[in-house]
């Protein structure tokens, strides 16, 4: 079986990441880099180890997550796809198991909010850490006058919460914002279909969803 450090010390998919992030700067959009790849299977971990779901599927999601924009190296628009393509040749090549790499391309086609759905646990617990990676940090344009309501949106979260609370009942997302810079509204506004995507995700593990920001309940 290949582990997640197979897949993490793996020069080739090193550099399908590092490209992919190198296209999406090009195009104007935010950091989706080694360091958001990494989170993201970091809280997929969290978010199945939480719901005692077993070794190996938390494994298998923390593959899926790492590898789920690698699609962005061809183009960003069906990235999802394409790189479930890209996967599952980089898999087959080293040696993975064909029901694994079939649970994991399952979850990276259907990580993006256009065609999404959480057909598995793992799918599930990808859009949840995937859309739930909101930060400072992933804005690279730092001329403020030249924001556009995308950089906003993400440049004014001062700190983001993720939390299984109520008895494992609840997945709480908890936001802290600047509204000088961006009003909640316009976080609402650009990021809605990405918040009932991640209502669909919780449900599929047995979980509601809920979105605060500055302390306010808003989903």
């Amino acid at each position: 079986m290949i582990t997640f450090k197979d897949v993490k010390d793996n020069e080739a998919i090193k550099t399908y990441i590092k490209h992919a992030d190198m296209t999406l700067s090009e195009l104007g959009y935010t950091e989706h880099s080694l360091a958001h790849v990494s989170k993201v299977a970091s809280v997929a971990k969290y978010i199945l180890e939480t719901l005692n779901y077993s070794e190996r599927e938390i494994e298998l999601a923390q593959i899926a997550c790492y590898l789920h924009d690698i699609g962005n190296v061809v183009n960003r628009e069906d990235h999802a796809q394409s790189g479930a393509v890209m996967a599952f040749r980089l898999l087959d090549q080293m040696g993975a198991e064909p029901w694994e790499i079939a649970m994991i391309i399952a979850a990276i086609g259907n990580h993006d909010e256009k065609t999404a759905v959480p057909v598995s646990p793992i799918a599930a617990a990808l859009i949840l850490a995937d859309k739930s990676d909101v930060r400072r940090s992933r804005v690279r344009n730092r001329d403020l006058a030249s924001f556009d309501i995308h950089d906003r949106v993400n440049y004014a979260v001062e700190e983001a919460n993720i939390e299984i609370t109520n008895n494992n009942t609840v997945f709480s997302l908890s936001l802290t914002i600047d509204t000088s810079i961006s009003p909640v509204m316009d976080y609402f506004e650009i990021f809605l279909d990405r918040m009932i995507l991640c209502k669909k995700a919780a449900s599929r593990l047995g979980l509601e969803f809920e979105l605060i920001i500055n302390n306010q309940k808003i989903l």
